[in-house]
């Protein structure tokens, strides 16, 4: 995995083998990262990474100058990986060992940018719960986002707050919002 741009620009990251996940590719991370560019000065932003897995987004977001990132993960491995990482490069991402859906329910706090990877194989039902408990618990900030990476075999648009989607190779990005 390699960050793409900012500060730790081309640094390649290894994570744990056995870790359970699937990074984002560098060429969908970096088309999804040129959409928010666009839409978002990074400096003023809070993000919530949730389904971090090796944490490949968040590092993202803090090698591009964002200062308030939360990564939640259920696997220790994880949270212990991204702890490493962020100690070594001095990120100041705030890890939450936790799973995803009971934080979603208790979670009070709101973000301008919340990025959801969660496993492909996840049932369909399980995906549709990540946008129903955000908007229920009016987690986004004015003009926020949240965006869910999915398989291309997944279809997210008739979900409420839907916006639109991209896809890239097997990947697809979907936008939510109000």
């Amino acid at each position: 995995m390699r960050i793409i741009s900012g500060k730790h620009k081309g640094r390649h990251l290894i994570a744990p083998k056995n870790l359970p996940v699937r990074p984002t590719k560098d060429m969908a991370k970096e088309a999804l990262f040129n959409i928010l560019n666009n839409q978002y000065y990074f400096a003023d932003i809070k993000v919530l990474d949730l389904f971090a897995g090796t944490g490949n987004i968040s590092y993202e977001f803090a090698s591009r100058g964002v200062d308030a990132i939360t990564a939640v993960d259920m696997n220790m491995g994880c949270i212990t990986y991204i702890n490493k990482v962020n100690a070594q490069l001095e990120l100041g991402i705030q890890t939450i060992q936790n799973d995803v859906f009971s934080f979603l329910s208790k979670n009070t706090r709101q973000f301008d940018i919340i990025f959801a990877d969660p496993f492909y194989d996840m049932d369909e039902t399980d995906f549709a719960k990540i946008p129903e408990l955000v908007f229920a618990s009016n987690m986004l900030l004015a003009d926020g986002v949240l965006v869910i990476e999915h398989s291309k075999r997944m279809n997210l648009d008739y979900l409420p707050n839907f916006q639109n989607s991209r896809k890239y190779g097997g990947s697809v990005f979907s936008f939510f919002g109000d």
